[in-house]
């Protein structure tokens, strides 16, 4: 599932993939702490969330829970900034990323076997 997340719904879904489920206003309190976000923010965040099919509500308790995982995200995001940056290239996007940076030998080898891997 291929879902656009901005930086505050972000905050939300972190909490939820660290912490596993929790009602709005376990949610509301932590973030509160973490932001400073009142409970009307993190509600209307969560509302959002919901909308797009990322996060449920459920229970007389309002609890929350994700529907869709940090990695679908991730990846939504890096092909977002491929298609927009580099012209749909993942080569000219590593080559731009990795412009300047030495790699161990490790994260060289783990490269490698990403590109054959792909192969």
């Amino acid at each position: 599932m291929a879902v656009k997340v901005f930086d505050s719904e972000l905050k939300v879904m972190e909490v939820l993939w660290q912490e596993g489920e929790m009602t709005a206003g376990q949610l509301a309190k932590l973030l509160k702490e973490q932001t400073g976000w009142n409970r009307n923010t993190t509600y209307t965040v969560i509302g959002k969330l919901i909308d797009k099919g990322a996060v449920e509500r459920f229970g007389d308790n309002f609890s929350c829970r994700v529907l869709i995982t940090k990695e679908q995200v991730q990846t939504h995001e890096a092909k977002e900034l491929v298609g927009k940056l580099f012209d749909g290239s993942p080569g000219l996007f590593l080559s731009a990323f990795l412009s300047g940076e030495s790699l161990s030998e490790t994260e060289i080898k783990e490269l490698k076997k990403l590109v054959e891997e792909l192969k």
